[in-house]
């Protein structure tokens, strides 16, 4: 059976911060809370649909900080949902919300509907970005509410940020390695844009804050995709999702429609070039799985055109037996 989620926005609604690279009255004047109601009739339209498909998945309640809206909308919206999670149309609930938004009362309370999943925006875990970033939470809170959601048997996902402002490529690094440290079950990982209406973007037409170029957040989301790669950890997502609003409004920052497969491409790159170090320059075949072939030739194949600069003349081959961005190189 395949897997697919209903996703349900949440207006950012009971935020207490407005963070330097968001516009809540840009999100909140946009997008209309959803009444018990309406979440009840999306359930309801969705489940035969799914059923039909073949589809299982999970109820998602989007939107940045769910367990932070007032206590009696929050629990009507998942008094809504939870009916169709019993009746088994639905896997169970999914939420994102603050690391200071929570505590042991309101995972008892999320259990008792049927919530299953609980998203972090972590976004650092450097103290002075998170400070210079208007957060309002710190890095101990993300460890700590991240210890209670795996403790009380919640699968725990966690996002973070690249190029915010205070940040570098080395507190990013560091920000990788403390997440990895805490075992989530996944990540979502977002460069940074610079939104019109934001604090940041104050900044950048003060010139006070340069956001990564397109080139810099795809070789350290190249970086990032290995390193939890190899911790075991999935990276469920990477860049924002395409979307026209988005684009009207960005004032500046490494946006792209296909971020993730930049990344990849550049994963594949950095593995080849690993390869192919102390060979001598020449024609070689590269072998990668189906799947990753318009990866490494797509975009401009930018890698395939370093490795030429560089003195390697690279063919492209597909393998069935290689999986995901494995590489393999012949003569």
């Amino acid at each position: 059976m395949s897997h697919g989620n209903l996703a349900i926005f949440v207006p950012h609604m009971g935020c207490p911060q407005q963070c330097s690279f968001c516009d809540q009255r840009r999100i909140s004047g946009t997008e209309k809370p959803p009444t018990p109601q309406e979440v009840e009739e999306l359930c309801g339209a969705a489940a035969p649909v799914m059923a039909r498909r073949g589809t299982q998945g999970e109820i998602a309640f989007f939107g940045g900080s769910f367990t932070a809206i007032p206590r009696p909308y929050m629990e009507a919206l998942l008094k809504a949902a939870a009916p169709f999670v019993e009746e088994g149309s639905f896997s169970g609930i999914r939420i994102s919300t603050r690391p200071d938004a929570i505590d042991q009362d309101i995972l008892r309370l999320l259990r008792r509907y049927h919530v299953t999943w609980i998203e972090l925006g972590a976004q650092s875990m450097n103290e002075r970005v998170l400070e210079q970033n208007r957060r309002g939470h710190t890095a101990a809170q993300v460890g700590e509410a991240s210890a209670r959601i795996k403790g009380e048997g919640f699968a725990l996902g966690l996002q973070m940020m690249t190029g915010l402002y205070g940040a570098s490529p080395d507190t990013d690094r560091e920000t990788m390695e403390a997440l990895v440290a805490l075992h989530p079950d996944a990540v979502r990982v977002y460069p940074t844009l610079v939104v019109e209406g934001t604090y940041l973007a104050q900044l950048y037409r003060r010139g006070q804050y340069q956001p990564q170029t397109l080139e810099e957040a795809v070789s350290l989301g190249a970086e990032l995709l290995e390193g939890f790669g190899e911790a075991g950890i999935p990276v469920i997502r990477m860049g924002l999702h395409a979307d026209p609003e988005l684009e009207k409004a960005l004032v500046a920052g490494p946006y792209h429609p296909a971020f993730r497969e930049l990344c990849e491409g550049a994963v594949l790159y950095n593995r080849i070039a690993r390869l192919l170090a102390g060979k001598s320059q020449g024609c070689y075949m590269v072998f990668v799985s189906p799947k990753a072939v318009s990866k490494l030739k797509g975009h401009g194949a930018l890698g395939l055109k370093k490795l030429r600069a560089d003195g390697y003349e690279i063919s492209v081959k597909q393998d069935p037996v290689l999986d995901g961005l494995e590489v393999r190189i012949g003569e």
